[in-house]
């Protein structure tokens, strides 16, 4: 294994394999250190361990081996940036940031260097429009259809009434957190719910003000957009004061188990979105004999198979079929990030394609389109079973609320492109 070192941002390069030349550069804007690690750290595992089988088991994608730069950002948005700017002149393909924050601070930079973004089920939601941001996408959905699928959920819980109840939102006061309160809003006017949107400061693990404000309000439900050591004390304090662990309902970046361990029984019934299913996928043996038993495993090989390894691994698998669509349209098997991003809008995800790769119904079907970045938008809703210690699914895909959030995508896009001085249109070349 070949080794490089940028010292500017202690950046570790490694070759994925054993050969002195890899074509595919892929970056992995990490996070395995400090109070958001234990969600960055499993993600980071399933995404690397996935390109490495396709590595070992494939020589790569198309006959070009992958090249994973791995780059420590500490889900800081300054030392994120400084990660994009010490990689980018590597011949990097795809960034996944991993982080909204350092998302909304990429966007310009990856649209002037025509480098396509992939921010999956997070960062700016109204790059769904592909018109206005022709290099980020964030399928298969966003923060907005979250919102929407939530809302679906109880209304169905609730025999279609929403009328007068109250809900409120804990949520990380970032623009993570902020993300979904507008599209909360216009569902509370539009259904009669009591909304109420109550902040935590980075990175959370003081919370006691906010969760006694919750027992005297007694509100109905209480959604969560929660990361890191801020899900671990919502759900503990949730607990210590009694709330029903059946009416709190996080977002699939509050629904891991690291999550829910550290509360115990008193976590048993804890829902959260997912926006990929779980469970023994085929896959997984395939990661196991090429990457595990080889030694070659991104960490200690304990996270396979948990919620954010797997979404890590669908985020790379992802990946892969962009880059396998790109070689597809230009006929070349060593792409460039101009090509890459062309195999993204022209990207079709089916169930037999996921079949076919190991991966049956991990995630919903969705296509792609220059218009449409964002992909299909449904959620399942999950549970914990503390006793049995796993999630359960406790519904199919829901739909989310386009005839909600269209206009709002449409308002805000039109506004940053307003702001930026870009014309919508399809990327031409």
């Amino acid at each position: 294994m070949k080794l490089q070192t940028l010292t500017a941002v202690a950046l570790s390069t490694a070759l994925v394999s054993g050969s002195a030349l890899a074509d595919l550069v892929i970056p992995d804007l990490s996070y395995r250190t400090g109070p958001y690690a234990a969600g960055g750290t499993p993600f980071s595992d399933g995404f690397q361990d996935y390109l490495k089988m396709l590595n070992a088991r494939d020589g790569g994608i198309g006959g070009e081996e992958i090249r994973i730069l791995e780059c420590e950002t500490g889900y800081n948005t300054e030392k994120g940036v400084e990660c994009y700017e010490s990689t980018k002149g590597e011949g990097a393909l795809i960034y996944q940031p991993l982080s909204t924050g350092i998302t909304y601070q990429l966007i310009p930079k990856a649209t002037a260097d025509q480098i396509p973004l992939h921010t999956m089920g997070y960062g700016r939601t109204s790059a769904s429009n592909g018109e206005v941001f022709n290099w980020v996408f964030n399928y298969p959905a966003n923060y907005w259809d979250a919102a929407g699928v939530i809302v679906n959920y109880l209304l169905d819980e609730n025999s279609g009434d929403l009328k007068d109840k109250d809900i409120a939102l804990v949520y990380h006061n970032s623009a993570y957190g902020k993300e979904p309160i507008r599209t909360l809003e216009a569902l509370a006017e539009i259904h009669g719910f009591n909304f109420k949107p109550i902040a935590v400061d980075h990175p959370g693990q003081e919370q006691k003000s906010q969760w006694l404000q919750i027992r005297r309000e007694r509100p109905d439900y209480v959604l969560m957009w929660g990361w890191g050591v801020m899900n671990q004390v919502a759900i503990q304090e949730a607990a210590n004061i009694g709330f029903p662990m059946e009416n709190f309902i996080g977002n699939w970046w509050s629904g891991a188990e690291h999550d829910v361990t550290p509360a115990g029984a008193a976590a048993n019934g804890y829902k959260s979105l997912n926006m990929n299913r779980i469970g023994d996928l085929p896959v997984f043996a395939e990661i196991k004999k090429h990457v595990h038993e080889e030694g070659n495993a991104s960490g200690d090989g304990s996270n396979l198979g948990t919620v954010l390894y797997t979404r890590g691994m669908y985020a790379a698998m992802l990946a892969q079929e962009a880059i396998a669509k790109a070689q597809e349209i230009h006929g070349v098997a060593d792409v460039t990030p101009v090509m890459v991003r062309d195999g993204m809008e022209a990207l079709a995800i089916s169930a037999d394609r996921m079949t076919e790769l190991g991966m049956e119904n991990i995630g919903p079907e969705f296509s792609v389109s220059c218009e449409d970045h964002g992909g299909s938008g449904l959620g399942i809703v999950q549970q914990w079973d503390a006793g049995e210690g796993k999630w359960v699914a406790l519904t199919d895909y829901i739909e989310p609320n386009d005839d909600v959030t269209g206009p709002l995508i449409d308002e805000d896009s039109a506004a940053f492109a307003k702001e930026a001085g870009i014309t919508p249109g399809c990327y031409a070349g």
